[in-house]
């Protein structure tokens, strides 16, 4: 089952991580500035994090299974459909609806796999989980290269996307909402500081709603998981536009340097998921302190490092990927002990809809800054600061 889940997520966000490699043909065909770059990408993630709250309560409601299908195939249509955009408008509209399906995914499938593995095991779950969508970033990576190295930016939109499909197959047959309707018991443990409903019974949306909304260490949890995820973002939208250059089409070796971005996002999921549970014996809030810590100090370290030095901008970007991403399964996990199972759609809906929100501010400030200062590297310094800034907030609800 967790196997079938992590393969759809493998291809699940090609559909929404290709756009900082389509950046440098968006800007010089249709002649867009930074600033809008920003604006269009920070609008889709704004979509993408009101989705979130609609969809965390559905999938508590109804189950993750066709949510997840469904928001797959769709994600790929409007992707074929940003393909055509010749401006700002044309461009905007279709990438923020392509955000707002792409939030039945992340929610859902999270409560998804809280229904499938207790307290114990939940933090080498979300690392394998996450590891297939910070693997995405790979395949996303090295299609988005061969596909500039031989055709235009406009393929980026139309021909990764096409795996979604693929992936939303496997997960509709192979998966199931709960252990039960597959003749097993479901796990049972009290997630600490969480009361733990009777058997079956729901929440109504609205009372589940209420009770996320006011779970003060649980909102603490969210900010610190935007601040997070601004700098992961950051890092996946704007890398490939600092490295590319303006010569970008007279030297691609220089995309493969960014390959090392998402590879060490992968394993850093993947690590930090065993971690958490083999050496911080299920202490969420200590690794992600920790990991934030180092990627704040590794993305500042890049900042004074030239982009020509690639055996140490490769090194330097492993790590960075390595540290930005590995929090991302520990928050999904503390999120669960703060709510419980059955509020686990609804909290990590909110969760995701203040992570994206912040960093679609986040994008629109680098376009700016970038603008204003003409220095690309500037991206390092934003995500630095945010990442320290999460490192804070997660530090100020230790148990």
């Amino acid at each position: 089952m967790l196997l079938a889940a992590s393969f759809c997520y493998l291809f699940y966000y090609t559909g929404r991580q290709n756009f900082g490699w389509a950046i440098k043909g968006i800007a010089e065909d249709l002649s867009l500035s930074n600033t809008q770059i920003g604006w269009i990408s920070g609008t889709a993630l704004v979509f993408y994090g009101v989705g979130q709250i609609v969809s965390g309560p559905l999938g508590d409601r109804f189950g993750g299974r066709r949510m997840v299908t469904l928001g797959a195939i769709l994600s790929c249509l409007f992707n074929w459909i940003t393909s055509f955009g010749q401006g700002f408008w044309t461009l905007i509209i279709p990438w923020s609806l392509n955000g707002s399906v792409q939030s039945m995914g992340f929610a859902p499938g999270s409560r998804l796999i809280t229904n499938w593995w207790g307290h114990g095991e939940r933090g080498k779950a979300f690392g394998i989980f996450t590891f297939a969508a910070g693997f995405s970033s790979v395949l996303t990576f090295a299609c988005s290269i061969l596909v500039l190295e031989h055709l235009s930016w406009v393929w980026i939109f139309r021909l990764p996307v096409l795996l979604m499909p693929i992936g939303a197959l496997v997960f509709f047959c192979l998966v199931r909402d709960r252990p039960e309707e597959m003749g097993f018991r479901a796990p049972s443990d009290r997630p600490r500081g969480t009361a733990v409903r009777p058997h079956g019974q729901r929440e109504s949306m609205y009372a589940g709603s209420r009770e996320v909304l006011t779970n003060r260490r649980f909102l603490i949890a969210s900010l610190g998981f935007g601040f997070n995820n601004l700098g992961r973002l950051g890092l996946l939208v704007w890398v490939p536009v600092h490295f590319l250059g303006a010569s970008w089409k007279a030297d691609p070796g220089a995309g493969w340097v960014t390959l090392a971005l998402p590879v060490g996002m992968a394993l850093g999921a993947l690590a930090a998921g065993y971690g958490a549970d083999r050496f911080f014996h299920a202490d969420h809030l200590r690794l992600i302190v920790l990991f934030l810590v180092l990627a704040s100090v590794t993305m500042l370290t890049m900042f004074f490092v030239p982009k020509d030095h690639r055996g140490l901008g490769v090194a330097l970007l492993f790590l960075a990927g390595f540290f930005v991403f590995g929090p991302m399964s520990s928050f999904t996990a503390l999120g669960a002990e703060l709510l419980g199972r059955s509020l686990m759609g609804t909290g990590i809906g909110l969760m995701n809809a203040v992570g994206y929100g912040t960093a679609a501010v986040g994008d629109l400030v680098i376009g700016v800054v970038m603008d204003a200062t003409g220095l690309t590297e500037s991206v390092f310094l934003v995500t630095a600061g945010a990442c320290l800034l999460g490192a804070v907030c997660s530090f100020s609800i230790r148990r």
